[in-house]
């Protein structure tokens, strides 16, 4: 009967990927193993999923060594490209107002006119996300942005490509960013 059960486990583990509060393990374990060959930060990262219903939470803080997220919220998209609150429309082009896909170094806390009046900085770090710095795609909250899930309504762009948060969560997430020594990992994808 052990092995059976056994069996029954390894055929799970195979067949269904394995999920830790709405990020795959396989995404986490490439995270932390990108994390450590770029000399990032490797306590935590963040994952923005934007294959998530607009009305649901999308941003999500990892936390490596408790193996659990520590923070999520709301976390609108780009409104350019034709972009809908339902389907995001993804560009690295300069004046697309389009949310960028790939790996990013966060690190960088200045002034925003915007939200808490907090932003960091993103550095793309991958071809479809190369130009971030240039667009002054920045990490920063918006008021408007709800603090909590309203799903089944839809979080409509708000966003010239940058991840926006609402004020609640970007106060949890500035607390958390502000005194890293190496930079952080945030990750958008779909």
């Amino acid at each position: 009967m052990q092995k059976l059960h056994a069996l029954l486990i390894l055929f799970m583990l195979f067949w269904f990927k394995p999920v830790v509060n709405k990020i795959s393990i396989d995404r986490i374990s490439e995270a932390l193993i990108f994390c450590k060959k770029n000399n990032m930060d490797t306590s935590i990262a963040v994952m923005v999923d934007m294959s998530i219903h607009s009305g649901k939470n999308t941003f999500f803080v990892y936390d490596f060594k408790q193996k659990k997220i520590t923070i999520e919220g709301l976390c609108a998209h780009g409104v350019g490209g034709g972009s809908t609150p339902i389907k995001p429309v993804f560009s690295n082009k300069e004046g697309s107002y389009c949310t960028s896909l790939g790996k990013y170094k966060v690190k960088g806390r200045a002034y925003s006119n915007w939200g808490i009046h907090v932003h960091y900085k993103m550095y793309g770090l991958e071809k479809t996300n190369s130009n971030a710095f240039n667009r002054i795609v920045v990490l920063h909250s918006y008021s408007p942005v709800p603090g909590q899930e309203i799903y089944p309504q839809t979080l409509f762009g708000q966003s010239a490509g940058c991840p926006v948060l609402s004020d609640v969560t970007m106060k949890k997430v500035d607390t958390l960013l502000k005194n890293r020594k190496k930079p952080v990992l945030l990750w958008i994808y779909s």
